[in-house]
């Protein structure tokens, strides 16, 4: 068995030394993520630009986008890559915090800036960062409830 590691960089040398010392297999593409938790901060981890490994702390997550398998994480500043599926994000992500807007994006309820009123049963998002997203009709009423609209 295959397992991903999703730790802060500073813990993640001593968890998979320990994790491999037991004969667990560690792997970007593992099955199975391994998370860390009862710290004040979550991460998700993905790749730069230079396509090394980073962990992001999901606080600082304004939204994530798919493009096919092809996942973008972004910040205020910078763009990830992520190997996980939209899925596989979306739940380990606090689902008092994020939302899924469409079925490629999910939104960080605190990078949201401003709520316009489309046609058609849709909303288009301001973020934090200054990108525009649509709401799309399908996630509509989710979208509402979220924010109490």
């Amino acid at each position: 068995m295959k397992i991903r590691i999703s730790v802060s960089e500073e813990k993640y040398d001593s968890v998979k030394k320990y994790l491999s010392d037991r004969g667990i297999e560690i792997s970007d593409d593992g099955e199975y993520i391994l998370t860390e938790s009862g710290g004040t901060k979550s991460f998700i981890q993905a790749r730069d630009e230079r396509k090394e490994r980073i962990s992001i702390a999901v606080e600082d997550i304004v939204y994530i986008e798919a493009f096919g398998k092809d996942i973008e994480i972004h910040t205020e500043n910078e763009t990830y890559h992520s190997q996980d599926r939209m899925y596989e994000l979306e739940s380990v992500l606090d689902p008092k915090e994020f939302i899924r807007v469409s079925k490629s994006v999910i939104v960080s309820r605190k990078h949201v800036k401003k709520i316009r009123p489309s046609l058609s049963m849709k909303y288009i998002l301001t973020m934090t960062n200054g990108t525009l997203v649509d709401v799309t009709r399908s996630y509509y009423s989710d979208f509402k409830r979220f924010f109490g609209i």
